[in-house]
């Protein structure tokens, strides 16, 4: 059977034929199992109703005893059959959509082009159907076909009604035998007529009796239980009929042929079954009997056939391209050859890959000889000689042989078709070209190739013309011309008169090129009797019209002689060798990278590189490929030239030139010299060209070389060996990691991991410390629970690793448990047998596996509620059980692994095609037990890198595999067995590759169980194992005859194991068998026998090299991310102070290492205390004056002469290979553009600062998106930045921003102010608030529908328009300002004849600012109240007012409106009308009712104010004015001793006295569960109970007037008239509190909490009086500003205003000041009806001032 045969058969399902087989042995029918289950091996047919139902109860009720138990009341069992049948119907129905799509993923995965006969089905069925175009419906079926599918009729009783219970490894069904045929026809199937007969059994039970032996009396029983099997004959014959009269259904355009049925390409995008594999491609792939990977990378080439020579020509092409870099001896020359060429017959003629020939042909690959030694007279028994063997090809090799073989291809495929189209040019035009003749057939590479062909089309384009009309096409034999007019000119030329003037130069262009090669023959010049200009004014060649003077032929006469020379095959080639002997590289900088490449660039290093050869580059490829980047970005030029450019040119001088000594001769050859340098310029560029692209492929190709070396070493690795196993033992592992988490704040996860991979547990510690005994202090409680975890499941080892520096201290804290607490590991027998345990290994674990592995769709999907810090440490363990396994499963994602710094230089796909061969070296190396990967797809990951598989046919493998039962016992069942009725899931070649790498288990109990099937003993081998085995037991021919004629062929080497023999074998002598074997059969097997010795003693022994751990190195870059080229001893980097003592700092950089600053480190002045230079939290430039890379920890300096000189980096560079006066010509320049700019020089440590001026930020904003911010020093002095950002497409807008507080004069201050009016404290609030916020408005504006992206006239001009179309209304536009960035033009015409006006809109930090207003929004109509309402008119209803809408009233009766929320709409009708009272708001076209009172909305980081209603076990009910309670987690507060305490049963106890119902309490939104309620959490010193105030409620963000989302929510106010400090906290939600400030409780700033404690953690001052219900003592002065407070809040309630500090402390101020008499009371305190008003009047005012 073909592996085409099986893929359509496998695609097909539901055959009358297929259903039934005959057993020869019983003669009886069986079923066959058609659409198996891959789980249970049950028969998916999506027809089965009801009756099947009662089949199984039948059944079982026959089963037992025959007897169906009667003891219920008929009417009971008649509900609960039809309650059963009902249950099992809609269990069916949810089944049979997921197998289906199993049905149909089958189909397209197997051949996703075949065609269906048309049946009326619904499209699922028919996705089911094979097609039937090209076979005969009634064609009888062998073995071959035994999945084949030909639905013939839908009424077959066993594919319709039978239940299909049939066992995976094909056993016997007890109702198989219900149903006899004579089967007449050939092959054993039946005939025609009796199929026929056959099918008219129906539906019903015929044969039941006889089957059972059950009296009619039974059967009427279990018909009236079970039913009769008919209840949807009605539907199933509605769908007969239906499916015959769509076989009548004739295809309009094809009247010969039934319509087809649906396929796979009609369902699917092309994309999607790429990405699958399910084109038709693939499907073919699947079936040709080739390795996968030679079908993909020859199929370029699959219709090309080498001849006999080209074999041999092959061999040594290779052999030369390999034999340079190799090294060998002379004498190995030919022995090296002939290697090579045995290799490529062992790829090309056997289709053997790689892997195979390693594993089975290492023989081939060794040169060995004997040596004759002297003879020794003290041992007279030694040998007389000693075999010397060397290896000749390695593993790297035979992949670049493999790659050099597909080049070969594509230059004879080239070579090929040039000869055929010069074959067919001498049969059309009988002439010779002896360069063609010559050089064809000789040409070795691509360039020869490429230089014959343009010499083809140069030299005979008229013929090749000619040839293309007769043709009818463009091209000949694939070879394209190429069009131009210089090849028409030079046509003319060689047409007309004027060409012989080119002939009068005395010599030919191709034998000047072989005199200049020095081959052949020597031609001479001979020199005309006129001169050049003479001749050309002769008759003889002057040409008119074209030629018509002597000036104007001898230009075209040199032209046209120069362009020969420069497409001179023979001179190209010359000139190909000069440049890769003597060619130079030079990189010159351009205007571009003189500004862009500074002394810290990554690209300076070749700024100004000069005289590079080539074999520079062979040592360091990165180095060009990262010039070949800077080219790329426009920042440098590459140039490459000759070294000896002039004495190179002069030598071609002499060659070309005559040797006569006349005047005309000298006239002559100066005009010869003015052709070749003609000439040569055109050569040098193209040489250049070439030059520079085969040098970067080669560069590439090293890179990628040195990836691939990494990569193998990081693969060669086996699992991690537990203390006392054997080494491939798979360990148990307790991987842990806090991420990149601040080591003692947040959180570490662990993860579980048993040795299958299984993840068992997984949790996290937050209370991980050791304590100090001597103090009294004790351990966290997760110690403990870490102690009991291990103790528990006595883990291997524990594997460890994060994304930061602090990861660090977490293996040292872990380390420091592990000795403290004698933490051990699983117990294990030393040699002696004696049962021992040594301490728990702990393990730093590479994570590069496991950070792709926690965000990976796998993941996700193994692990769906872990959270990714946890799927981060499963990624760990597993990594430790078998990196393997765990690279393999990246797929293609290895990519994004770095390798090699040059990595992101190469091509992605040049990558990963040579990461792939080391995945399949290790793959083959270790082996797949091929059981182990049918059951587990992650073992099945490594198929598709076995030899002779890849993704397609590893699918094919293991589908086949689970439909010939779900396993394999041998080998040779994967070719196929017809016996046991066994597909073949490869070809015999394919198998041939993969055979030995596919290993089974072997059972010793299992009598067909063959030992070499657990060995990488090829099955070609086992002769040679068995007789191996046979010599080692001493056995004679009788013995092994009479052993396998009873045992079988395996039973000689399972004897050997079950005597436990295998140390027999060391005793065998092999030299003597292999070379009989090599004199007689010429099979070269000496390596052979000894791998074969090797696996019967122990069979697939782990060969990977032990588990690699991290060096100190490794470890430092993976957890700081910084290498030693970019942070080393003497770097100057900006550091974060963490702490400032009296005599030291401690500081932190960026990448997380910490370090100290001594006292003789921080300042030259001695008499001024640190704490007076710095503070905590303050960012600095540090030079590092040592660094430690083992334990990450530094020592810096802070000294101004230190940091002014950091070091630099030394390069070994030769003398000439730096141009150093263009680099101090550069940086002269670049100095006095800085003198004349008068710009200070400054370095600002963040990562949008670019030294660049204006010009330069709008070129570099230029690519970047709308929003981009370049910081950049400001020509106003050192006190200023200015800050560029994109407004739009050529639109920039500078902002000065001047620094205030700076501690010194290079450091950033640490006050900036914009304007004078808006104020932030770093650089990272500016942009946020201040750029970003502008970003969002341009957006908002520029996104509006009523933007217009011309100019400003442009929308005026489309005002005017609209209103002549509209004469009574008016409309409104806006556009951009060009001239002045952030500003917009509100273009409005109110009406056709109104005028056109136009205002400026300036965008500010959120809002747009008009005539001096504010409007949060650019909705002129809603926000822009009285400007635009007052000249534009209103649309029907409501839409352009902002007056209230109350509920019930008309909106809008317009269609173009859509309703939103607090409108409804009148079933049919447009009328929107109003269900809230509120404003309307109108976005774009949806309308929506903005309510003046709505509950609040929690969203995460609100600050709320809140009361609680409930005390629940563990939590707390608040209420925020929300729709729903909100949640406070005891968890989520601050207790007595600080955050990371642990909640105990007694804190749950006494949870009242923490807060109880009544008590008020300020929290932050912490999270918002999916139904709206809001999780609260009080952990910091600004949370917690209120107390000493007053409660307000008022208005929260849902609408109307109140408290607004704003920078602060809490403020302290300095109070008037003795008040003392009051607190205000404006909740969110709208409850507000004001109270007497208190040192204890709501400190607003880390600062604060400084100066009361001097401590660094906050959270560490939590005490219990935090937590208590009185109030404090407060005085009258103070509860009267209180209450004036609480004034102010309410009339800007009751006036409609926003709440926030800025207008309550602006009424407050207005209240102070403007105190009046009131009917000659002071009333300064009530603030209510009209001095409310004019309280709230006053403070607008005095806002908007």
């Amino acid at each position: 059977m073909s592996a085409r045969d099986l893929i359509v058969g496998e695609a097909e399902l539901d055959s009358q034929e297929e259903d039934e087989s005959f057993d020869e042995e019983t003669g009886e029918v069986r079923l066959k199992t058609n659409g198996v289950n891959g789980l249970n091996g049950h028969m998916d047919d999506s027809s089965e109703e009801e009756d099947d139902d009662d089949d199984e109860e039948a059944a079982a009720a026959i089963r037992k005893d025959f007897i169906v138990e009667d003891d219920e009341e008929p009417e009971e069992r008649e509900r609960k059959r039809r309650e059963r049948k009902k249950r099992r119907r809609e269990e069916r129905e949810e089944e049979e959509a997921g197998l289906d799509e199993e049905d149909f993923d089958l189909i397209g995965e197997a051949n996703p082009e075949f065609e269906r006969r048309t049946t009326n089905e619904p499209k699922l069925k028919r996705l089911k159907r094979g097609h039937k175009e090209d076979r005969d419906e009634h064609k009888p079926k062998g073995v071959e076909n035994i999945f084949d599918s030909e639905e013939e009729d839908e009424d077959d009783y066993h594919n319709q009604r039978q239940p299909h219970r049939a066992d995976p490894r094909n056993q016997r069904d007890e109702f198989a035998d219900f149903i006899e045929e004579d089967f007449d026809g050939p092959d054993g199937a039946p005939d025609d007529d009796d199929a026929d007969i056959a099918r008219t059994t129906g539906r019903t039970y015929t044969g039941i009796k006889d089957a059972t032996g059950l009296d009619e009396a039974a059967l009427e029983d279990m018909k009236e239980a079970f039913g009769e099997g008919d209840e949807y004959d009605w539907a199933l014959n509605i769908q007969d009929q239906e499916d015959e009269a769509e076989q009548h259904v004739i295809d309009p355009e094809d009247p010969d042929a039934i319509a087809k049925g649906l396929e796979l390409k009609d369902v699917f995008e092309p994309s999607q079954l790429a990405e699958k594999l399910l084109t038709d491609e693939d499907n073919s792939i699947r079936a040709v009997d080739v390795p996968e990977r030679f079908q993909l990378a020859r199929k370029p080439y699959k219709d090309l056939l080498l001849t006999d020579d080209q074999f041999k020509e092959r061999g040594n092409w290779i052999s030369d391209l390999l034999w340079d870099r190799k090294g060998l001896p002379s004498e190995l020359k030919d022995p090296f050859r002939k290697a090579v060429a045995k290799v490529l017959e062992f790829m090309a003629v056997d289709e053997y890959e790689v892997p195979f020939i390693i594993q089975h042909r290492k023989d081939w690959l060794i040169h060995s000889q004997k040596i004759p030694v002297t003879p020794d007279p003290s041992n007279p028994g030694a040998p007389d000689t000693v075999l010397d063997a060397k290896k000749l090809l390695t593993h790297s090799e035979l992949w670049r042989i493999a790659e050099f073989d597909l080049k070969f291809r594509a230059l004879v495929e080239k070579r090929n078709a040039l000869t055929e189209t010069y074959t067919r040019l001498q049969d059309m035009d009988d002439f010779q070209d002896d360069i063609l003749k010559d050089m064809l057939p000789t040409a070795t590479t691509m360039e020869e190739l490429q230089d014959i062909q343009d010499y083809l089309h140069f030299q005979h384009a008229s013929r090749l013309a000619d040839l293309a009309a007769m043709n009818a096409s463009s091209t000949a034999n694939g070879i394209h011309r190429r069009p131009g007019s210089s090849k028409a000119l030079f046509e003319r030329v060689r047409s007309s008169k004027v060409y012989g003037l080119v002939r009068a130069f005395g010599i030919t262009a191709d034998a000047f090129a072989q005199n200049a090669l020095k081959e052949g023959r020597p031609h001479y010049t001979e020199d005309p009797n006129e001169r050049p200009d003479d001749l050309a004014d002769s008759e003889n060649i002057m040409d008119p019209p074209d030629y018509s003077t002597g000036a104007q032929c001898l230009k075209a006469a040199k032209a046209m002689f120069a362009e020969e020379i420069f497409l001179s095959p023979r001179m190209r080639k010359l000139m190909r060798k000069a440049y890769y002997q003597d060619g130079v590289i030079d990189c010159f900088r351009t205007e571009k990278g003189l500004r862009r490449i500074d002394e810290n660039h990554p690209y300076y290093d070749f700024k100004y590189l000069r005289n590079q050869q080539m074999r520079d580059f062979a040592r360091q490829p990165d180095l060009f490929l990262r010039m070949i980047r800077a080219e790329e970005e426009g920042l440098v030029e590459i140039k490459i030239r000759m070294q000896n450019a002039d004495s190179f040119r002069k030598k071609l001088y002499s060659v070309i030139e005559s040797d006569n000594f006349s005047e005309v001769a000298d006239a002559w050859n100066r005009e010869r010299r003015e052709v070749l340098d003609m000439a040569i310029l055109k050569l040098n560029k193209i040489m250049a060209r070439g030059v520079k692209e085969n040098l970067k492929n080669e560069c590439e190709d090293q890179v990628a070389q040195r990836c691939r070396e990494e990569f193998t070493k990081r693969l060669d690795q086996a699992p991690y060996k537990p203390k006392g196993m054997q080494l491939g033992t798979i360990p148990r592992v307790l991987a842990i990691s806090n991420g990149a988490g601040a080591f003692g704040r947040e959180a570490v996860c662990w993860a579980w991991v048993e040795e299958d991979g299984r993840v068992l547990e997984n949790g996290k510690f937050t209370d991980l410390f050791l304590g100090d005994p001597e103090r009294g202090q004790e351990d966290g409680v997760d110690v403990k629970a870490l102690v009991k975890l291990v103790e528990r499941r006595k883990p291997d080892v524990i594997g460890l690793s994060g994304f930061s520096a602090d990861t660090r201290k977490l293996y040292k804290l872990l380390e420091e448990i592990i000795e403290r607490k004698d933490l051990r590991g699983a117990e294990y027998e030393d040699e002696d047998g004696i049962e021992r345990t040594d301490k728990l290994d702990l393990v730093i674990v590479n994570d590069e596996v496991a950070r792709l592995y926690q965000t990976s769709q796998r993941a996700m999907l193994e692990h769906p509620g872990f959270a990714p810090l946890t799927r981060y440490c499963v990624g760990l363990a597993k990594y430790l059980q078998n990196p393997l396994k765990e690279y393999a499963a990246l797929a293609k994602d290895i990519i994004s692994i770095t390798l090699d710094p040059a990595q992101s230089y190469v091509p992605q796909e040049k990558i990963f095609r040579f990461l792939e061969t080391a995945l399949v070296d290790i793959v083959n190396l270790v082996g797949v037990e091929i059981n182990d990967a049918v059951s587990d797809w992650y073992t099945a990951n490594l198929l598709p890198y076995v030899s002779g598989l890849g993704p397609r046919k590893a699918q094919q493998l293991l589908k086949v595999i689970n439909l010939n039962g779900g396993s394999v016992g041998t080998r040779a069942e994967l070719v196929g067995d017809a016996d046991q009725q066994r597909i073949g899931a490869v070809g015999p070649r394919v198998w041939a590759n993969c055979a030995s790498f596919l290993y089974i288990d072997f059972d010793s109990s299992d009598q067909d169980a063959d030992y070499l099937d657990n060995t990488r003993v090829h099955p070609e081998d086992y002769e040679l194992g068995r007789k191996m085995a046979a010599d080692a037991l001493e056995l004679d021919e009788e013995d092994i005859e009479a052993e396998t004629s009873e045992n079988g062929l395996g039973a000689i080497v399972r004897k050997l194991v079950r005597d436990d023999q295998q140390e027999k074998v060391n005793d065998l002598i092999l030299e003597e068998y292999a070379e009989q074997l090599e004199r007689n059969f010429n099979q070269r097997k000496r390596a052979t026998l000894e791998t074969i010795r090797a696996e019967l003693q122990v069979p697939y022994e782990e060969l990977r090299d032990n588990f690699t751990l991290l060096s100190s190195e490794e470890i430092f870059t993976m957890f700081t991310g910084e290498t030693r080229d970019t942070l080393y001893e003497g770097m100057v980097v900006p550091a974060s102070i963490k702490k400032v003592g009296e005599d030291y700092i401690e500081a932190r950089m960026d990448c997380g290492i910490e370090g100290t600053i001594p006292l003789s480190e921080i300042s030259s002045r001695s008499d001024i205390s640190p704490r007076q230079l710095f503070q905590q939290f303050q960012t600095v430039q540090a030079k590092i004056m040592y660094l430690n890379r083992k334990t990450l920890a530094a020592t810096f300096s802070l000294r101004e002469e230190e940091v002014r000189n950091p070091a630099k980096k030394e390069h070994d560079r030769m003398p000439g290979d730096w141009d150093d006066a263009q680099e101090r010509a550069d940086k002269e320049s670049m100095k006095e553009k800085n003198d004349v700019s008068g710009r200070t020089q400054r370095v600002v440590k963040h990562p949008l600062f670019k030294p660049f001026n204006s010009a330069q930020a709008q070129e570099f904003l230029g690519s970047q998106a709308r929003g981009d911010v370049v910081i950049r020093p400001s020509s106003k002095g050192v006190d200023h930045l200015a800050v560029t950002w994109k407004v739009s497409d050529n639109i920039y807008q500078h902002i000065d921003v001047l620094e205030l507080d700076k501690s010194s004069q290079f450091s950033s201050g640490g006050t900036l102010k914009i304007g004078g009016k808006y104020t932030y404290t770093d650089l990272d609030e500016l942009i946020v608030n201040h750029v970003k916020a502008m970003a969002k408005k341009v957006d908002e504006m520029m996104l509006d529908e009523k933007y217009q992206n011309g100019s400003k006239a442009e929308t005026e001009r489309w005002l005017s328009t609209y209103t002549e179309a509209n004469p009574k209304r008016s409309v409104y536009a806006f556009c951009i300002d060009p001239k002045h960035p952030g500003y917009f033009f509100l273009c409005f015409k109110a009406g056709q004849h109104a005028q056109l006006q136009s205002w400026p809109v300036k965008v500010v930090p959120q809002a747009f600012e008009l005539q001096r207003n504010m409007y949060p929004t650019s909705e002129p109509s809603l926000d822009f109240d009285g400007d635009i309402d007052a000249i534009r008119p209103a649309k029907r209803g409501r839409t352009a007012h902002k007056a209230i809408i109350t509920p019930g009233e008309v909106v809008t009766e317009d269609v173009q409106w859509m309703r939103g929320h607090g409108t409804t709409a009148i079933q049919g009708s447009s009328t929107i009308l109003a269900t809230v009272a509120g404003t309307l708001v109108r976005t774009n076209k949806l309308l929506s009712i903005q309510p003046l009172r709505a509950r609040y909305t929690p969203e995460i980081g609100d600050l709320v104010v809140g009361r609680i209603v409930s005390v629940e076990t563990k939590r707390w009910k608040v209420d925020l004015s929300a729709p729903l309670l909100a949640h406070l987690p005891l968890s989520a507060i601050n207790l007595p001793g600080g955050i990371l305490r642990k909640r105990t049963a007694t804190d749950e106890l006494a949870i009242r006295t923490f807060f109880s119902e009544g008590d008020l309490l300020v929290a932050e939104v912490q999270s918002v569960y999916q139904d709206g309620a809001a999780s609260l959490h009080t952990r910091s010193l600004r949370y917690g109970k209120l107390r000493n105030g007053v409660f307000m409620r008022v208005s929260g963000t849902g609408g109307g007037g109140g408290v607004v989302r704003s920078r602060r929510q809490v403020w302290t106010v300095h109070t008037a008239n003795g008040g003392g400090e009051v607190d205000i906290v404006l909740g969110v939600n709208g409850y507000i509190w004001i109270c007497k400030h208190s040192r204890g409780e709501l400190v607003a700033s880390t600062e604060e909490a400084k100066k009361m404690n001097e401590i660094t953690r906050m959270e560490e001052a939590v005490n219990e009086s935090m937590y208590s219900n009185r109030n404090d003592e407060i005085g009258p002065q103070t509860r009267r500003e209180i209450a004036r407070l609480g004034g102010c809040v309410r009339a800007l309630v009751v006036n409609g205003v926003r709440v926030d500090e800025e207008m309550v402390m602006a009424a407050y101020t207005v209240n102070l000041e403007g105190g009046v008499d009131m009917d000659g009371v002071r009333e300064d305190e009530y603030m209510g009806g009209e001095k409310g008003q004019r309280v709230v009047a006053a403070a607008l005012e005095s806002v908007k001032g």
